[in-house]
């Protein structure tokens, strides 16, 4: 991996990570176009350069987060289930799933379907509910369908999005929450992989991280700002026949290669 590398990686998970489209999958499939070896860096590498993206969304809600300090209890309430499945399946997460590009063709496709039929019922809905107002049990069943983007492809703003559609939260709502839920979830993850990687990068390799980190922050920022203006007037079934599409050119590109 060199600098170039770097940079386009950090642009792909700040443009990715808070879009239903899954940022690991599009991480995934660009290293294998980079032609990037499947080596344990580059693999912390995506997992470390989400905190670039993350710390995006604290930049820009942290002010609202330390005026309702009991919207930060929620949110930590809702990640809970994913911190258990997280910790528990990590070393068949990294060294399985991340490997199985089948898996994630299949998830892509399946959660574009979902997506796109969640919004055929949603249409009907109408609530005026603030991030602020989503009650303790509302927060636990969001974070038991984030919890399903363990599997890569799934994606975690995705599964939050069906999670809030489904309990007959606003687009904005549940975007917001998504993106407030990435906070402790993303620390946890890229805490987890440095501590497992005992910190044993070299020097050329820690650059590279700060690259891809600063990237990813500078991209997701724009990328927040767009997201919360489209959903104001779109629905989210553009991003379901995305899914649709790129999970079948990667079918195709499986039996046809």
């Amino acid at each position: 991996m060199n600098i170039f590398h770097a940079i386009i990686l950090g642009i792909i998970e700040g443009l990715t990570e808070f879009l239903p489209i899954s940022s690991t999958a599009h991480l995934i499939i660009a290293n294998r176009l980079l032609a990037l070896p499947n080596t344990d860096f580059v693999k912390s590498f995506d997992i470390i350069i989400q905190l670039g993206a993350i710390l995006a969304v604290v930049a820009i809600y942290a002010r609202r987060l330390l005026a309702k300090p009991k919207t930060i209890i929620k949110i930590l309430v809702a990640f809970i289930p994913t911190a258990i499945i997280g910790l528990t399946l990590y070393p068949f997460i990294k060294e399985v799933l991340f490997e199985n590009i089948l898996v994630i063709a299949l998830a892509l496709i399946i959660g574009g379907i979902i997506l796109i039929l969640f919004e055929k019922y949603y249409k009907n809905i109408n609530t005026s509910i603030q991030v602020s107002e989503v009650t303790t049990f509302q927060a636990i069943k969001i974070g038991l369908f984030q919890s399903l983007a363990i599997v890569p492809g799934v994606s975690r703003a995705g599964a939050t999005i069906i999670g809030g559609l489904s309990l007959g939260l606003s687009r904005k709502t549940i975007v917001e929450f998504s993106f407030l839920l990435a906070i402790p979830t993303m620390l946890a993850a890229t805490g987890l992989d440095i501590i497992k990687s005992g910190f044993n990068f070299s020097n050329q390799e820690w650059l590279l991280l700060t690259i891809g980190f600063i990237t990813a922050f500078i991209t997701a920022l724009a990328a927040i700002r767009f997201f919360l203006h489209y959903i104001q007037k779109n629905t989210f079934t553009n991003f379901g026949w995305y899914r649709i599409i790129i999970g079948l050119a990667i079918l195709a590109f499986i039996i046809f290669k």
